[in-house]
């Protein structure tokens, strides 16, 4: 009688999971259910209404996100800003490009490197516990990690910092 390796109940459970998980297609970007807070266009692969991947408020606070306290020269004192983090953003639009538009209600835009999303940059929707409301800077802000690295806190930065984010353009 040949001797047959066997393989423990537990590996070949997660042996199963693992290739089904690989053979199933990524879930599509869902579309919004409230009202629309961000639209990301351009360069991106996940799309929901059209040729954009339109966001809600409930749909960014499902991403990973971060909240830091810090000062900004926005600001007085220091406040507390939470919110999904850019880069979280990026991937559920699914993003390819190198450089961002990022456009505030009044047309005001910056250009940002993709790059920027990996210094856990935060797309701010709440400040101090509360929703940013257009009035004051929302109803959302990039923000750097000012808290986390203080070399950030300087005018290239400072100008890459948009408020009133209404929408983000990838570009190549």
């Amino acid at each position: 009688m040949a001797y047959r390796a066997r393989m423990p109940f537990g590996s070949l459970v997660a042996t199963l999971l693992l290739a089904a998980a690989a053979a199933t297609p990524a879930f599509a970007l869902d579309p919004p259910v409230g009202p629309v807070v961000l639209t990301v266009k351009g360069d991106i692969s996940e799309t929901n209404v059209g040729d954009t991947a339109q966001f809600d408020q409930a749909m960014l606070d499902a991403l990973p996100g971060r909240e830091g306290a810090m000062e900004t020269p926005w600001t007085k004192g220091v406040v507390t800003f939470k919110g999904p983090l850019l880069r979280a953003v990026l991937e559920a639009a699914g993003a390819n490009g190198a450089n961002l538009k990022v456009r505030a209600l009044n047309d005001y835009a910056a250009d940002v490197p993709v790059a920027d999303a990996k210094l856990e940059t935060i797309l701010a929707t709440q400040m101090d516990g509360k929703p940013m409301s257009i009035r004051d800077k929302g109803p959302m802000m990039l923000v750097y990690p000012f808290d986390l690295d203080q070399s950030l806190f300087n005018e290239k930065y400072f100008s890459r910092s948009v408020w009133q984010i209404k929408e983000i353009e990838v570009l190549p």
